[in-house]
């Protein structure tokens, strides 16, 4: 099964609140983390709403 890198390059600082809990519920709690997770529809969805604030790379 395919993987995704994603790694958070920006702040959650002034950003609204879901987008905060979306980065949370994606296992990010600082700065340049990664976390690998799996490709699949829910994950690209919530990367989708946080896009601008994470790089995604395919593992």
């Amino acid at each position: 099964m395919a993987k995704l890198k994603i790694t958070l390059v920006k702040s959650v600082i002034a950003t609204k609140p879901n987008q905060r809990k979306t980065v949370t519920a994606l296992g990010l709690t600082k700065r340049e983390q990664t976390v690998e997770k799996p490709d699949n529809a829910q994950i690209r969805g919530m990367i989708e709403v946080v896009k601008h604030l994470v790089k995604v790379e395919e593992a």
